[in-house]
């Protein structure tokens, strides 16, 4: 397989329309008949909007889409006087996804309410293919699974670099895929049991953070359940920080091959100037990655909510992105964008729909100055 050229692809992520921000804040703060700041960050929301599809007023958003991108991870399993890092079952990233598959579960519920379509994407779960094709489960969906399950990130690498390559390469032909069949907005997301872990890993070694500074409670471990992780998390960090300068190594030793897959469709997304919407802590550690790879692709993403997990805080700091939400919403599976969703698309709206103060016939203030 060709190696991939990650510096070709950060030349290929440019910066969205800086003019079309201009004017959208110039529309906001001068043109519409509303008060100085009336809707405060939504208004940053549908100007950074305006920029990234290079249109003032920005057109509507009419086909978002949910990818998300499933795998198993092995240090799920590890197990310390009968606490584990995770509160999940075996087999419960299997069962996800076909609940999913049949329109069911918080995030096919939100999906349905939101009018967005679900990609899932069968990267690594650690089960036969038959049983999720007689669940229902579209066959394409599996099409590009890497391999089964990941090692235990503690004591050896997550998958092989071959496997995290192609992996890499799926996520960045699935955005594509997306792009060409008209999305026009993207939330990326990974599903899988313990994915909090590899997530808290690769932020703790990209922001230079220990192991207790980035371990929450995930799936909603007890304090016991909570010391097992953070002392994985810490050994894991042993493996990551020797190869942080090799980003496709990291995702092989770090996160395996969902999170490759992952980042390389947030970058790919970049590359086609599409707008995402990232939730979550596994989201937010594959942004940071691919922040580190091309130092745009922030800039063409919106953080839908803050999470309890303590990494994600980082994550988004690093990123400089400022949460729409902050619910506390830990279900995970993209549900903290599809929530904010509605939010981006009403920002939208009042940008676009407003009249001026002279097509209201309104009197227009005598001094209009930002707060």
């Amino acid at each position: 397989m060709e190696k991939t050229d990650l510096e070709k692809l950060s030349e290929n992520v440019v910066r969205p329309t800086d003019a079309k921000k201009a004017e959208a804040a110039e529309r906001w703060s001068a043109k519409l008949a509303l008060q100085p700041a009336s809707f405060g960050t939504l208004e940053k929301v549908a100007s950074w909007l305006a920029a990234v599809q290079g249109e003032c007023p920005p057109r509507p958003i009419e086909r978002a889409r949910l990818v998300l991108f499933a795998g198993d991870h092995g240090i799920a399993g590890v197990e310390t006087n009968g606490h584990r890092v995770t509160a999940q079952p075996p087999g419960t990233t299997a069962a996800q996804l076909k609940l999913l598959a049949q329109g069911g579960g918080a995030a096919g519920v939100l999906a349905q309410a939101n009018e967005v379509g679900c990609r899932l994407v069968d990267v690594s779960v650690d089960c036969d293919l038959e049983e999720l094709a007689s669940a229902g489960l579209p066959v394409e969906a599996s099409a590009g699974r890497i391999r089964r399950g990941t090692g235990r990130i503690d004591r050896e690498p997550a998958c092989s670099r071959a496997e995290a390559e192609a992996a890499f390469e799926l996520g960045r032909a699935v955005a594509d895929a997306e792009v060409d069949a008209g999305a026009d907005l993207l939330i990326p997301g990974l599903l899988g049991a313990g994915h909090s872990t590899p997530a808290a890993v690769l932020i703790a070694a990209l922001t230079g953070s220990d192991a207790a500074a980035v371990t929450g409670r995930g799936s909603g471990v007890d304090d016991a359940g909570w010391t097992v992780k953070c002392a994985a998390v810490r050994d894991a960090l042993r493996l990551a920080r020797p190869v942080l300068a090799d980003q496709i190594e990291l995702l092989a030793v770090s996160g395996g091959p969902d999170f490759a897959a992952c980042v390389g469709f947030i970058l790919q997304a970049a590359v086609r100037r599409t707008p995402m919407l990232i939730d979550g802590i596994g989201a937010a550690a594959c942004a940071l990655l691919a922040q580190r790879i091309a130092f745009r692709t922030p800039e063409w993403c919106l953080a839908a909510q803050l999470s309890p997990e303590p990494a994600q805080h980082k994550a988004l700091d690093r990123l400089s992105l400022e949460p729409l939400l902050d619910f506390k919403v830990r279900a995970g599976a993209g549900c903290g964008a599809l929530l904010a969703l509605p939010l981006v698309r009403s920002a939208v709206s009042v940008l676009a729909e407003t009249p001026s103060y002279a097509e209201a016939g309104l009197p227009e203030p005598t001094v209009r100055s930002a707060l």
